[in-house]
């Protein structure tokens, strides 16, 4: 059994009344664990509230209060490759995460995320992260280290001046070389929920897209996404003709399996660059993570 050491919350959103239990609110929120577990988990302890106390079955419950459990997994996958730190300061750290290894915990993953090994490894339990990347996506991801600052570099992200920029290849070339698209359209949640899929309306979701080389079948390419949809780099490189080598999601989702640890998804997150907002100066971290080119 892997229990993570670290809290996990979830807001109880408002509803209309009669509100429901807080086992029910856990049980249709987190469908996979059944109520029962919840049960057990609220009888022994496990759940608490914003105050740090143990709620109970009994608990009500109050809308845009916080929960906080300890996420529980029978078995949890050991991923056999290392994150490497490559800047850390008093307002942030920044990690290239290698490709397999989720961002946060989430489904069978507890310990075995960046952000519990970075706890464990510098001692900062105060770590945040300040943007998401794939599972399946090796590259850097930025962490807040002061909660006095985070505001200030989450903004970066939210605003969007951070410029991000990824490396892909695909076994699809293009007819000639050198190209570039410019990609906008609307990302929304599809089925399974874990796959995402472009539909009709405003666009949400904008990439540029570069050919930079093809060497014998296949083509590498420069990616810089404007906005940050879920998979939307895969979609669009997808929806192009030029899908990523290894993807299992896109274009067709493929047959569940364990992971092929010799078969990553050639898509790397390689560079961030952004004014600091504290200092006034402008920053660029890099990752060295190479693509099977």
């Amino acid at each position: 059994m892997g229990i993570s050491k670290y809290p996990s919350v979830v807001t109880m959103p408002k509803v209309g009344m009669p509100y429901p239990s807080i086992l029910d609110f856990l049980s249709d929120r987190f469908p996979a664990i059944p109520g029962e577990t919840w049960k057990e988990r609220i009888s022994g302890g496990k759940v608490l509230g914003e105050d740090g106390q143990r709620i109970t079955l009994d608990t009500g419950y109050v809308p845009l209060k916080r929960l906080f459990y300890f996420r529980e997994v029978a078995a949890e996958p050991s991923i056999p490759f290392a994150e490497k730190i490559l800047h850390l300061d008093d307002h942030i750290l920044v990690a290239c995460k290698p490709h397999f290894l989720p961002v946060t915990p989430g489904g069978r993953y507890v310990d075995e995320c960046l952000l519990n090994r970075l706890r464990a490894s510098t001692g900062i339990d105060e770590l945040v992260p300040l943007h998401r990347i794939d599972r399946e996506t090796a590259g850097l991801v930025l962490f807040s280290v002061n909660k006095e600052s985070r505001g200030l570099y989450g903004s970066l992200f939210l605003e969007g001046l951070v410029e991000k920029a990824y490396q892909a290849l695909s076994a699809c070339q293009p007819s000639q070389e050198p190209a570039s698209w410019d990609v906008a359209n609307r990302i929304e949640q599809g089925e399974p929920w874990f796959r995402m899929k472009t539909v009709p309306g405003v666009a949400n979701a904008r990439s540029a897209i570069h050919l930079v080389e093809t060497r014998g079948a296949m083509a590498r390419f420069v990616l810089h996404p404007y906005t940050g949809k879920t998979h939307q780099l895969r979609l669009h490189m997808s929806g192009l003709g030029f899908g990523i080598l290894n993807d299992r999601y896109y274009p067709e989702l493929q047959v569940e399996s364990k992971d092929d640890f010799e078969a990553p998804l050639q898509l790397v997150a390689q560079r961030l660059r952004f004014k600091d907002p504290v200092n006034g100066g402008y920053r660029e971290f890099v990752s060295e993570r190479p693509l099977l080119w």
